[in-house]
């Protein structure tokens, strides 16, 4: 099923540190098993905002135990959306895409992750740590968690009371940029040089882990993820997601920006059903989806998300970027909408292939 809009009610809107707040959604008893997640996952929250159609995709901070689902908002300078967040009450309503994304942990059996997060980059973390604590009683779990300083540190109750619940098996380390610590090793930013100490002391073993999960601005993970497979670690054990890079990276099957065949048909098979419309020169297929009266799911519109992922089923044509389908799915034909440009007459782009 692809993943669709609904309107929710937020039951709670909680300030977690500096400029941030957990927003918590009631979610009706008939829509349950549509918002069920993954700990990892995202939603994307849309909202109009002076007079403009506007989405952004914020993770999940809930346990799976957790009997509502909340998410996590930092501000930013100048973000639309995340200014707008902030005044958010409880008995406002927005609505809100049922649950998304590939950077997941999914909980049964033994496992032993390392967890690294940077700032608002906490929140998938978070869930992943409480619901593998809480639902592996035999995994352990090792967070480094940097910050800029503590009043900037999300969640931090809910953090030292896993600490203090699992003392066993939960290992946290806060590292900090602008403020110091008693310890200092923990000082800085959590970076190669960094992880690298780290390893030579024993507080991490990046050879050891079943996967280790990184969440933070973009040359956090490059650098991390660089280091960490220096140190040991398989690459395909290092999982990692992104939004908002802070540079175009380079991708396989990524190309120069190419240009739609002018007036290309284009079919979409959505939800057990097709709709036709024509492109138009500069249109993205979602726009041109949408001037046709059909909203296909989408979220970051960046090729970084996934959430608009279907197969070209006839046709030909390339994607402008893509920073988040695996290679197998290329090879498969799988397409990112929001950057797919039809290079034939006529394509066909099935929304329900799995």
């Amino acid at each position: 099923m692809a993943p669709r809009f609904h309107t929710l009610t937020i039951k709670s809107a909680t300030r977690e540190g500096a400029d941030a707040t957990r927003l918590t959604f009631d979610i009706p008893e008939d829509l349950r098993a549509a918002y069920r997640f993954t700990p990892g996952q995202y939603l994307t929250l849309r909202a109009t905002i002076d007079g403009e159609d506007t989405r952004r995709s914020y993770s999940i901070c809930s346990a799976l135990s957790d009997p509502d689902l909340s998410v996590g908002v930092k501000r930013i300078e100048g973000g639309t959306f995340s200014t707008f967040a902030l005044t958010l009450q409880a008995g406002d309503t927005l609505d809100v895409m049922t649950p998304e994304g590939r950077f997941t942990a999914p909980v049964g059996g033994e496992n032993n992750y390392l967890l690294l997060a940077a700032g608002s980059g906490v929140t998938p973390i978070l869930s992943i740590a409480q619901s593998v604590l809480e639902g592996e009683p035999d995994s352990r779990v090792t967070l480094c968690y940097a910050n800029r300083s503590t009043d900037q540190v999300m969640f931090r109750e809910t953090i030292e009371d896993l600490k203090d619940r699992y003392m066993t098996r939960f290992l946290l380390t806060h590292v900090m940029d602008e403020e110091a610590q008693d310890v200092e090793l923990f000082n800085g930013r959590l970076d190669g040089e960094k992880l690298a100490t780290m390893t030579t002391r024993g507080l991490i073993h990046p050879g050891a882990y079943d996967a280790i999960f990184i969440c933070g601005p973009q040359p956090m993970i490059e650098a991390a993820s660089a280091a960490l497979e220096t140190l040991g670690a398989p690459k395909d054990r290092i999982k990692y997601e992104l939004f908002t890079p802070s540079t175009p990276l380079p991708v396989a099957g990524a190309v120069a920006t190419p240009k739609a065949e002018q007036g290309a048909k284009v079919e979409v098979r959505l939800d057990g059903s097709s709709r036709s419309f024509a492109m138009e020169e500069g249109d993205t297929v979602i726009e041109a989806a949408a001037r046709a009266g059909l909203e296909l799911p989408y979220s970051c519109a960046n090729g970084m998300c996934a959430t608009c992922r279907c197969k070209l089923a006839k046709g030909e044509g390339e994607m402008v970027q893509n920073f988040s389908l695996e290679p197998w799915e290329l090879e498969q034909d799988y397409v990112l909408a929001c950057q797919f440009r039809p290079k034939s007459e006529a394509v066909v782009l099935d929304f329900d292939a799995v």
